[in-house]
């Protein structure tokens, strides 16, 4: 079963080769502007550079995908985006080859792996010399005494300081650059959710009484990395009693007939970009249970509520404001945020509940670009089965909200 989306006034999502999928001559483009959006927001910030070591950021910025989970751990690889000037991709030593294609990199050098893993007693003397080839670059392009940095070492960030720079966090002008998607990025987006909504469907097929959680799980691990995907970025799903509160992660309990099972995607894929929704299954051929169904009409009716007040234009608060109204009973078990930004990983901004808005959240406007995703869990605070939907939308230009994910919801739960 789907959404009435046209009572809603959302359009439904496509499946158009043409606009799931980026030309080869469309990419280049896409990759250029993404950079133009990181540099214009380092302009806008008068930092001369940033040094990026979050490999969603170092993607984002340059195209480069090498050992994304390895390296968000590991500062042995990072990228020098100027806001004005040539970007220099320090590779992980032996990868240098990896990004020569690229029409967003000017340079390649191997990369100064600044860990005490990899230099142990000369870690001081490693972090210095890459202090110093910053600052060389840096001069190169300008000068300026503004440096953003992330994801480093702490002794990195002083190294520049002790040079006479004020490093500043670039968490905030790459996070405001990938909020507002760039022409032909949301196909991108597209193409990996096509490829996990096909991956989740094997998942579901795979549930069955006696088979546990993890089993089920990789079904969905081995569909994504056929398809060209990263990696899921959580283990969110199980089943029956481990289903409320949210927040359980997978694990190899056995699924019983009739149980509730339910999954959040979260699901780094194809071209780097997140495929973030959630569906709740049942196990079995049986019928819903009356309170399995009550549950499953709560988080529905959240679900269509607040996607419908997703409008361009309207303030956080605006619409943290007239978001459905949690019944009591319920309340203490919400998901922490109403709605998220989406793109290469969840995103700004947070929306967070009315009742959580003055202590956690902040103000801002819904704006074509961003592209969303809307939450709902639904468990009682005594216990019990608890359901999970979550559905990623797009606010486009022409202000129209274009829902992106596209996988139904079970109709012996929704009645």
């Amino acid at each position: 079963m789907r959404m009435d989306l046209a009572a809603m006034d959302i359009l439904p999502p496509t499946h158009d080769p043409a606009e799931c999928e980026p030309s080869a001559d469309e990419i280049p483009r896409i990759l250029l502007d993404r950079l133009g959006r990181v540099r214009a927001e380092l302009a806008k910030r008068d930092i001369t550079a940033a040094v990026l070591f979050d490999p969603a950021h170092v993607r984002y910025a340059t195209g480069s995908r090498n050992m994304q989970v390895y390296s968000s751990r590991n500062p042995a690889r990072y990228a020098f985006v100027p806001a004005e000037g040539p970007v220099v991709l320090f590779e992980f030593s032996g990868c240098e080859h990896l990004a020569s294609h690229l029409p967003t990199v000017d340079e390649i050098r191997p990369a100064k792996a600044i860990s005490y893993y990899f230099n142990e007693k000369n870690t001081e003397a490693v972090t210095r010399a890459w202090a110093d080839e910053i600052v060389e670059l840096a001069r190169q392009c300008g000068g300026g005494e503004r440096l953003a940095i992330e994801s480093a070492t702490s002794e990195a960030a002083f190294e520049l300081q002790r040079r006479g720079y004020r490093v500043l966090d670039a968490q905030e002008p790459l996070e405001m650059a990938r909020a507002y998607k760039v022409p032909n990025e949301i196909k991108m987006v597209r193409s990996s959710l096509r490829a996990v909504e096909d991956g989740v469907r094997k998942l579901e097929a795979a549930i069955a009484p006696g088979v546990s959680e993890n089993a089920v799980w990789a079904k969905l691990h081995e569909h994504i990395i056929a398809t060209d995907a990263d990696f899921v970025e959580t283990r969110l799903m199980n089943s029956g009693p481990r289903t409320n509160p949210w927040f359980q992660e997978c694990s190899d309990r056995l699924i019983r007939d009739g149980e509730l099972v339910a999954l959040d995607t979260d699901v780094v894929g194809r071209y780097g970009y997140y495929a973030d929704f959630s569906r709740t299954f049942l196990c079995g051929d049986g019928e819903a249970s009356p309170a399995q169904r009550d549950l499953y009409k709560l988080a529905y009716e959240q679900i269509r509520t607040n996607m419908e007040n997703l409008k361009p234009g309207v303030s956080f608060k605006e619409y943290a404001e007239r978001a459905w109204r949690i019944p009591p009973a319920y309340r203490a078990r919400r998901y922490f945020a109403l709605a998220h930004g989406v793109g290469m990983n969840g995103e700004y901004p947070y929306i967070v509940h009315r009742e959580d808005i003055d202590d956690k959240g902040y103000d801002g406007i819904i704006a074509p670009g961003m592209t969303l995703c809307v939450e709902s869990f639904i468990g009682h605070e005594d216990g019990g089965e608890g359901v999970k939907l979550e559905e990623q939308l797009y606010v486009r230009d022409d202000g129209r909200v274009e829902l992106l994910s596209d996988y139904p919801f079970d109709p012996r739960l929704i009645g």
